[in-house]
């Protein structure tokens, strides 16, 4: 999405971002890398940009996203731990260094708009209330918009959101999902980016809090996976990397991880030969429990 002047004095048109952060998901999962589940817009931006296999993870919420934002590692920007484990220890206090600023601060200051959308999960608990201080919201992190929920887990069909530092209520909406909802408000954002500024840069960091708990998902949505994965986790780890080296993502030759002992074989277990399409297990609004937002990883 950029464009650069050739002729002298020229201005470079600077490219607009759009960072899309997962909780808890493997890059195995989907299919644009070999995985089970279709993601036909992933696979059609492969198909026309650039995939890598390599991305560092901490492997739990805050860090990955302290890592991610600033581009320091995540013990040097003061989040080395999930945030509701912080502790005393240096690199472990839950609180982003002041000296290591995000990439929204950045590009703001250089012009861009910026928006945050969906899960923050970097500001400390004895900041998340309504007296503040706000420094480490995301509008005091760089970021001039915020639609999301501050800790590790909203529920996603009656969840507990902030616009901006005022608290709101999700919309009155027959079948709402956050997930929706989130993805909706990314969109009137760049379009009133495009409307209003069509010649200023926008930054958007959208961060679902879908495939982290709690597991809401809607009936379409498991309906169309029902008995997908009634042959186990052994036979679906080898299916994966199959088609990993299939379509390049890891060279030939590459072998899964011993399964760890913790784990048995699917084989091993009592039902797994009763295994049906028909037993699943689905979140509906009668199986809602009372709204809550916690702070897990």
């Amino acid at each position: 999405m950029t464009a650069t002047g050739t002729g002298a004095g020229t201005p470079r048109r600077r490219p607009n971002v759009v960072v899309v952060l997962l909780d808890d998901v493997g890059w195995g999962a989907a299919g644009t890398f070999g995985g089970p589940i279709r993601t036909p817009t992933l696979d059609a931006m492969r198909a026309e940009g650039l995939a890598y296999n390599r991305f560092h993870t901490t492997a739990i919420c805050s860090p990955t996203r302290a890592a991610l934002l600033t581009g320091r590692d995540a013990h040097a920007a003061g989040v080395g731990t999930v945030l509701n484990s912080a502790n005393a220890h240096p690199g472990y206090e839950g609180v982003l260094r002041p000296e290591c600023a995000t990439v929204a601060e950045i590009l703001r200051q250089h012009g861009y708009s910026t928006a945050c959308v969906g899960k923050w999960h970097l500001a400390p608990p004895w900041e998340s209330s309504q007296a503040g201080p706000f420094d480490r919201w995301p509008t005091g992190q760089g970021f001039e918009k915020f639609y999301g929920f501050l800790g590790g887990e909203t529920h996603q069909y009656q969840p507990t959101l902030y616009e901006g530092t005022a608290p709101v209520e999700p919309p009155d909406t027959p079948g709402y999902h956050l997930t929706e909802d989130l993805v909706d408000q990314s969109i009137r954002w760049i379009r009133m980016q495009h409307a209003m500024t069509p010649d200023r840069p926008f930054f958007l960091y959208l961060a679902p809090g879908a495939t982290h708990a709690p597991l809401h998902v809607p009936a379409e949505w498991s309906e169309r996976y029902r008995g997908r994965f009634a042959h186990g986790w052994d036979a679906e780890r080898d299916a994966i990397l199959a088609r990993q080296i299939e379509r390049g993502v890891v060279p030939e030759g590459t072998r899964t991880t011993p399964r760890p002992e913790e784990i048995p074989s699917w084989e091993s277990l009592p039902d797994a030969s009763a295994a049906s399409p028909s037993a699943s297990w689905r979140c509906t609004p009668a199986s809602w429990s009372t709204p809550t937002s916690r702070s897990g990883g």
